[in-house]
């Protein structure tokens, strides 16, 4: 969302959500639960998860309930996204009392009434109390979009990352074929800071993850990196995306991009691609 779901991959046991998640998740009596799919441009937000002060999705989303329905609740997003992230299609979920007789469309549209033009509600549907947007989460795809030519479109300036001149597209390629398969991204991701990094290095299953395909594409104006994986540690997108292009700018070599995967030890890469490249594309149940 950051590239920020730090969950391994897999579905949890039920016993083992509520424990790690803090609260109770099941369904209270009286209750039914919405899954929702959300689109945003995250450029005016500081994110998804809530903060004091506001100014976030999920901030957003809950306000809109509430003045649209008068109901107080709370929406639990498949994962974080950044400042600046963009989704396509965030997933979430929702409790609201079982009284309350509007048909999925109805939900969409008025929280739509309601929800700044940036946010969009794309989809509403009655799920079962099994549900859980994150937890039930086994894979996510990221997309992001690097634009090429000298000047930037205006629409495009915090929609893309704007990488101009040589860049080696044949080098990032075979780098982005390295990360394909199950590794130990912890020289590509960031530390969250709820740990000391010595101790986050030692806990490798906290930090190894499986991405099924990394695609790059290529247009005239955008070079497109698309990575579906079972789940992403905080950053990781960006720090692979940023250590690629260092690679392509010929600043470091395709050894050093290897042994960033192949060894824990050393330092971690520090090319984060800004975030206004990224998008969540999907999430996978």
């Amino acid at each position: 969302m950051s590239d920020v779901n730090t969950q391994p991959s897999g579905k949890r046991p039920r016993s083992e959500v509520e424990t790690l998640a803090g609260v109770n998740h099941k369904l209270a009596p009286g209750m039914k639960r919405l899954r929702l799919t959300v689109a945003y441009c995250g450029t005016p937000w500081r994110g998804w998860q809530s903060l004091s002060g506001g100014r976030t999705v999920q901030d957003e989303l809950n306000a809109s309930i509430r003045k649209s329905t008068g109901i107080i609740t709370h929406v639990h997003g498949s994962g974080r996204t950044d400042a600046g992230v963009h989704a396509l299609a965030q997933v979430a979920h929702v409790d609201v009392p079982e009284t309350v007789r509007m048909t999925p469309d109805a939900w969409v549209s008025a929280m739509n009434a309601c929800l700044p033009l940036t946010i969009r509600v794309t989809r509403a549907e009655a799920v079962g109390p099994e549900f859980h947007s994150r937890f039930e989460a086994i894979g996510k795809t990221y997309r992001y979009r690097i634009w090429r030519p000298a000047l930037i479109s205006p629409f495009e300036s915090d929609r893309a990352w704007h990488v101009y001149g040589p860049l080696d597209t044949d080098a990032i390629r075979e780098c982005a074929r390295m990360l394909v398969g199950t590794h130990n991204f912890v020289r590509l991701s960031a530390n969250r800071g709820d740990m000391p990094e010595t101790e986050r290095r030692r806990l490798v299953g906290k930090t190894t993850r499986t991405l099924h395909r990394v695609d790059v594409r290529e247009t005239a104006e955008l070079l497109e990196i698309e990575f579906e994986g079972e789940g992403f540690l905080y950053k990781m997108v960006r720090f692979m995306v940023g250590s690629l292009v260092q690679v392509g700018r010929g600043r470091s070599s395709k050894a050093w991009f290897a042994e960033l995967l192949s060894s824990a030890e050393g330092l971690q890469s520090n090319q984060q691609a800004p975030a206004c490249g990224l998008y969540l594309v999907s999430v996978r149940y």
